[in-house]
């Protein structure tokens, strides 16, 4: 990997999107503090259609999706890990048994993927329309037809109000009622039916909060655009009008490949008619009355999310605040603790190969979201915390990340379970233990949550071993710190993990 180190030279963005439908990446120059497009790459992959209820990937489905991302891989070599961003949506959620698929897919792609939630997929589409369309004057609604969910989203300017994301998409609308490529005006009504079901109940939020535009993105809102406008080459947006000519062209015919619209390719053939049904009760739900089509969609909103966390804008920060201030963390215990687990992490990070951005980040965030659980009750703060990071909608951070935090505020404290570490992917399943262990002391030597600095430690980790060295008179100074100590080593000997406790002169002190 190169990486350009020349003050003011451009700096080289990737954002790849592995939707249910189809797979996208979009390779960016920032520079001068604006984005540009240099390259963007699209297939057919399908996923969602590979996939049956249970969540089974298809092995011919999978080696297609494989091989795609070797082919994107070969195109992102050159770009700094720290620059690019791939990300899974609703396929990926449903997946079982997700882990070992992702393995292979980081090894063709080169880089890790994140699950995100619908939610955090729907506030990326959000960022992505935005940052792409001019600025307007009042609220906006964003429509998403992917692949397996429909997101929407109302906002103003850059920030969104209302955030939603439906198990409603073109790939699964199309296989359940138009299974074959078949077209009726009987199946038709069908699709719209389910399509109502899963928008009916955000109607009456949604209109309460009301938009003065309406805007709609990615491939199904943008195909069916194109076909309106081969139908009149004069209209300027999605109307109620237009798509009644589009269905009213569509069910002239018996079968998906005969639909008299040149604008619409073999790939898009098969999954137009349930984004069309999804689209039309979009507008009558909502009664939408007319949709502008915009260029940008998800993948653009990972790249204003990498330029933000470049100019330190990073919406991840903005939640943990949000998150603190939201269940009432002491800032000052938070403080010392992060302070204190960053310094431990400085002395062991090579050793135990946590010598990455991500690493500090998440040991940082743990650190000052570790009380959260307080707000809860007292008893078992840890597992409430951990359960508040786990299902919490959390804007910024992908599911992998989600669950990493919850499993170093869920250990930080009492007995350590190693339950469920084995679901993260690979290497977090092995270096989240060892965050943890760092987390762990800083929150006992905090335990008073006094003010007076801490004497100078010194660390080493050996494997699963870790060795602190403390000053012969502090330690004669704080016996219950050693009798936590002593505690903590049998805690983490249950966990097949060793501390041991000297002091300066090299003499074991618990």
């Amino acid at each position: 990997m190169t990486r350009s180190t020349a003050r003011g030279a451009p700096e080289l963005l990737a954002a790849v999107d592995l939707g249910s439908n189809s797979f996208h990446m979009v390779v960016a120059r920032y520079t001068h503090g604006q984005l540009i497009v240099i390259d963007r790459l699209r297939e057919s992959v399908r996923l969602g259609s590979g996939m049956d209820e249970e969540g089974r990937l298809d092995r011919e489905v999978a080696a297609r999706a494989i091989a795609c991302l070797e082919r994107f891989g070969q195109r992102l070599r050159e770009i700094h890990p720290d620059k690019v961003r791939v990300v899974g949506t609703n396929a990926l959620r449903r997946a079982h048994r997700k882990q070992s698929f992702l393995e292979k897919a980081r090894v063709a792609l080169g880089f890790p993927i994140e699950i995100v939630s619908g939610m955090e997929e729907a506030r990326l589409i959000y960022s992505g329309v935005s940052h792409t369309m001019p600025s307007g004057s009042g609220r906006r609604l964003v429509v998403d037809i992917g692949g397996g969910s429909t997101e929407l989203i109302i906002g103003e300017d850059l920030t969104p109000l209302k955030l939603e994301s439906t198990q409603l998409g073109c790939v699964g609308l199309s296989e359940r009622f138009f299974a074959g490529g078949k077209l009726s005006a009987k199946r038709f009504a069908r699709a719209r039916v389910a399509a109502r079901s899963e928008l009916e109940p955000i109607e009456e939020a949604y209109r309460k909060v009301g938009w003065v535009q309406a805007v709609g993105s990615s491939g199904s809102v943008k195909a069916i655009g194109d076909a309106i406008r081969e139908l009149d080459p004069l209209a300027q947006a999605i109307t109620p009008e237009g798509l009644e000519a589009v269905i009213e062209v569509i069910l002239r015919a018996d079968h998906v490949r005969d639909i008299p619209l040149a604008v619409l390719n073999d790939d898009r053939r098969q999954v137009f008619p349930g984004g069309l049904a999804i689209l039309c009760e979009v507008f009558d739900v909502l009664d939408v009355k007319r949709m502008e089509v915009s260029d940008g969609a998800m993948r653009d909103g990972l790249l204003y999310d990498l330029v933000g966390r470049l100019t330190r804008e990073d919406a991840r920060e903005r939640t943990v605040r949000a998150m603190q201030a939201r269940y009432h963390v002491d800032l000052a215990q938070a403080e010392r603790v992060e302070r204190t687990a960053l310094g431990f992490l400085s002395q062991v990070a090579d050793a135990w190969q946590l010598d990455d951005a991500l690493a500090e980040q998440l040991l940082a965030w743990a650190a000052r979201l570790h009380e959260i659980g307080l707000d809860v009750s007292h008893s078992r703060y840890h597992q409430h915390g951990a359960y508040l990071l786990e299902n919490a909608d959390m804007p910024g951070f992908p599911r992998e990340e989600q669950r990493i935090l919850a499993r170093l505020v869920g250990g930080h404290r009492r007995k350590l379970s190693l339950e469920g570490f084995d679901q993260l992917l690979p290497s977090w399943d092995k270096r989240s233990i060892f965050l943890i262990v760092l987390l762990r002391i800083a929150v006992l030597l905090h335990r008073g949550r006094g003010r007076a600095p801490l004497p100078e430690l010194t660390l080493i980790a050996r494997g699963r071993t870790l060795e602190m060295r403390f000053p012969v008179r502090w330690l004669r100074e704080h016996p219950l710190t050693v009798s936590d100590l002593s505690q903590e080593i049998d805690l983490l000997r249950a966990a097949d993990l060793r501390l041991r406790v000297y002091s300066s002169r090299g003499l074991p002190a618990v």
